[in-house]
């Protein structure tokens, strides 16, 4: 079982800027690391996710005003965001696959059921 603990939630005004961190014990051994978010009366959406070998996916939505990052001596995974706009206020949920970094095949990083383990969520409110 893969313990993810996501921080650095809050309200921010619009353009400002927040970062998020996910601390897990099994950074460096899982394929894959993503952010996702849910907004109120809206399905879960893909943010980013960042590969075990660094390879970074953003969604076209966040592309520009996102990165991310891992350090697996730490075991954390960080999505930094720039220029918030009230609709980005959601609960960001961190997630992983079991997936090991040996996994050959096909792999969807914005789909989350790719995703077996998820983090209880952070909240992240912007306003206008």
């Amino acid at each position: 079982q893969v313990q993810l603990i996501e921080s650095g939630g809050g309200l921010v005004q619009a353009g400002g800027s927040l970062s998020l961190s996910c601390v897990s014990d099994r950074t460096y051994s899982t394929y894959a690391m993503g952010w996702f978010r849910r907004a109120p009366g809206k399905e879960r959406e893909f943010v980013a996710a960042i590969s075990w070998n660094d390879a970074v996916y953003t969604a076209d939505s966040m592309k520009g005003r996102v990165s991310v990052s891992r350090d697996n001596a730490k075991g954390t995974v960080d999505l930094q965001m720039n220029v918030l706009q009230p609709e980005d206020t959601a609960v960001y949920y961190c997630a992983a696959t079991d997936r090991s970094p040996y996994y050959s095949g096909t792999f969807y990083y914005p789909r989350p059921t790719e995703y077996d383990y998820w983090g209880q969520g952070t909240q992240v409110t912007v306003s206008s």
